[in-house]
């Protein structure tokens, strides 16, 4: 019988090899101090195979991804170390098991072979998320394979569902693994942080790592999504994974070191699994999303619900609804145009509306967009039946909109924009999670159009009446 001997959350800043940081890793002392706290932890537990997930590795929207070649190699060659190299043979065995346990709960995994590289023009090397910690573990381990793989951007549990999937792979097989979770936290802890500067992201840092501590797991997969989007983050969905290898264990928690001088926060974590009672936390977690979806779909108004049994009714029977009855008068007589939006997971997964009416009334013109939004976004693959108990939906109708004749007429809260330049224009609705400034929305929408930011082009706004 296999053996899950350790896990651990770690960094992978480059600047803490000292062949990249060339003096300047003594900036991240506590960071150093902890990795070879684990590294000497993990030569003690003499594991046959260290599977380690990278938010830098090859990452899917849609799918989880796990590296299927013999062996693997990479450099810190970007960073300009070219002489940190490490080649690793890889535990298929393993590999195959856990592909296996996931595809059979439906979780879409992307094998990476040598087929799929040249299918999508992948690269073969290992990435620096993956060859950091491992830098560090490489001084005192060196003899044991490696199994490395990549999240991908699905729910939170269907990730968690994923590590149990390993979990149990590990528990089935008869090797003794240690799982390593990469990625940093926060990118915006300050002033001088990478993707700017906000107080409250320290928040992020300081709940999760106290969760993490407690093991509260549940509150860990459902935290507040906008928070752990507006941290920047690249660990979050690794944490997830990390938990789900988990399940089941009596597990000791022990932070080792937190910090962030680089305004990035950088956390190594030990996780021992003391014993496995068997008891998984996989079903409440589902039964928790559900009724969330439960109680957004009760509190629907007219217009959503609209959208919402539009895009079902098509998908079901590959023809547009009618125009039921009962709806309020407004959505009857008058006109104006719409956009629908469609989340998943927090995530968008379609958007697609009309400036203008160009339908009877507003109960066709969300009828139609529902549809387009669900099936012909072009960001986006269609969105499947097996997909609509996750959807959560929104509608926007539009005032007409108007000429502005500065940006000072503007307010990304209020106003959504147009931009037009000839043939080209582009829209960006109004109150967007992510677009603060007046600027970031007109860049947003410019890129939108394929509009350059030195080409001359006209500004309209407009307001929405938000449905959700």
């Amino acid at each position: 019988m296999g053996k899950l001997m350790s896990v651990y959350l770690m960094p992978h800043p480059p600047i803490i090899v000292p062949e990249v940081g060339c003096g300047e890793e003594h900036k991240i002392q506590k960071t150093i101090d902890s990795f070879e706290i684990a590294s000497k932890s993990i030569k003690n537990q003499k594991p046959d195979t260290i599977i380690i997930i990278s938010p830098h590795a090859h990452v899917f929207s849609d799918a989880v991804s796990i590296d299927m070649m013999e062996e693997i190699e990479g450099d810190l060659g970007q960073f300009g170390a070219y002489n940190v190299k490490m080649k690793f043979q890889s535990d298929l065995s393993l590999a195959k098991d856990i592909v296996k346990n996931s595809e059979n709960e439906k979780i879409p995994v992307a094998k990476i072979d040598d087929k799929m590289i040249s299918r999508f023009r992948l690269s073969k090397k290992l990435d620096h998320g993956s060859i950091v910690p491992l830098y560090f573990i490489r001084k005192y381990v060196d003899s044991f394979k490696l199994i490395r793989m990549s999240y991908g951007f699905l729910s939170f549990e269907k990730l968690y569902d994923f590590g149990v999937q390993i979990g149990k792979a590990i528990r089935e097989g008869d090797r003794n693994v240690v799982f390593i979770a990469s990625g940093d936290l926060s990118h915006k802890l300050t002033p001088d942080s990478p993707n700017g500067y906000t107080p409250k992201e320290k928040m992020f840092d300081e709940m999760l790592l106290k969760l993490l501590g407690d093991m509260n797991v549940k509150e860990i997969i459902n935290m507040d999504k906008t928070l752990i989007e507006d941290a920047a983050e690249c660990g979050f969905r690794s944490v997830c994974v990390m938990l789900g290898v988990l399940d089941g264990y009596n597990v000791k928690a022990n932070i080792l070191s937190h910090e962030g001088p680089f305004g990035v926060g950088y956390c190594v974590a030990e996780f021992i699994p003391e014993s496995y009672t068997g008891i998984s936390l996989l079903d409440e977690l589902y039964r928790i999303k559900r009724e969330m979806i439960y109680n957004i779909r009760k509190s629907e108004d007219d217009y959503v619900k609209l959208a919402r049994e539009s895009l079902e009714y098509y998908l079901k029977n590959k023809k547009f609804m009618n125009v039921p009855d009962g709806l309020p008068e407004e959505m009857i007589k008058t006109k104006a145009g719409v956009f629908v939006s469609l989340h998943k997971d927090g995530e968008l997964r379609g958007c697609i509306g009309t400036i203008y009416p160009s339908k009877n009334n507003i109960a066709e013109e969300i009828i139609r967009n529902a549809v387009s939004a669900g099936t012909e976004d072009p960001r986006f693959y269609p969105v499947d039946i097996d997909e609509l108990d996750d959807i959560v939906y929104s509608v926007d109708v539009l005032t007409k909109p108007e000429a502005v004749k500065s940006k000072d007429d503007l307010d990304v809260k209020k106003y959504g924009v147009i931009v037009k330049s000839g043939y080209k224009s582009g829209l960006l609705l109004p109150d967007l999670d992510g677009v603060d400034t007046v600027d970031q929305q007109i860049s947003i929408a410019l890129r939108k159009a394929g509009i350059a930011p030195d080409e001359k082009y006209t500004i309209e706004r407009f307001e929405v009446v938000r449905h959700k």
